[in-house]
């Protein structure tokens, strides 16, 4: 199983290969990664500069920022 594109970053670069393993062994862990990467892939959705789209983009960036952080701790705590 391959990892999607949104994984290749340079945030988890230094854990890629425990990253890559973890993404096919662990349910919980590819749950959390999916999710990053459905967000990371929408925000492209809220380019233009209506108010609602704003605030859509600042919410979807706070998100994001927070399943980075999540994946991390994850990997950091069961890697």
């Amino acid at each position: 199983m391959a990892l999607p594109d949104e994984l290749y970053n340079v945030k988890f670069a230094e854990y890629f290969k425990l990253l890559k393993r973890m993404y096919v062994l662990d349910e919980k862990f590819k749950m959390i990664c999916d999710a990053y990467c459905i967000i990371a892939a929408d925000r492209g959705r809220y380019k233009d500069d209506s108010a609602k789209n704003y605030r859509l983009r600042i919410r979807s960036e706070n998100l994001l920022k927070e399943l980075e952080e999540e994946i991390l701790f994850y990997i950091m705590r069961n890697g």
